[in-house]
């Protein structure tokens, strides 16, 4: 991999250009490394407060009715954003969709068990429990593979 770095007084902002012949897991690390940095929080509401939430301080985001919630060791939080515009937004070697209505944050999760069905059950270090979804089992395997051996 080739690395060039061009400085000039003259940028106005940081353009980062990544030529490749394909995304492999080396520029998707790149990649979240750089998403990761344009975001360390998230704004959320409980009752008439909002709160600054650290993304590493967030267990999982669940949807209920219409809204979306970040779950935490001190609440649930409403957000303004959609499930689809957190996907986008958030790293996926840290967080991963488990559902329709469910990202993890695998930095919190402590075990899983597979069900009969073809589901897993995965268990967060709070104790709470949450369901992966067979659409989105094959994710979060990769991506518990993808994080094997890595501290974060």
């Amino acid at each position: 991999m080739k690395v060039s770095l061009d400085i000039d007084n003259d940028y106005d902002e940081t353009i980062v250009t990544i030529h490749c012949k394909e995304i492999d897991d080396t520029i998707k690390e790149i990649l979240d490394f750089l998403k990761g940095m344009e975001t360390d929080f998230i704004v959320g509401k409980n009752g008439d407060m909002n709160y600054i939430l650290k993304l590493n301080e967030i267990h999982f985001f669940r949807t209920h009715g219409d809204a979306v919630y970040a779950v935490t060791a001190e609440g649930a939080f409403k957000l303004k954003e959609k499930m689809y515009e957190l996907e986008k937004m958030l790293s996926s070697n840290k967080f991963v969709r488990i559902s329709k209505s469910v990202i993890a944050n695998l930095h919190e999760l402590s075990r899983f068990e597979a069900s009969f069905n073809g589901t897993l059950c995965v268990y967060f270090k709070s104790g709470v429990k949450e369901y992966v979804s067979r659409h989105y089992v094959h994710v979060i395997k990769k991506a518990l593979k993808i994080n094997r051996g890595k501290k974060g």
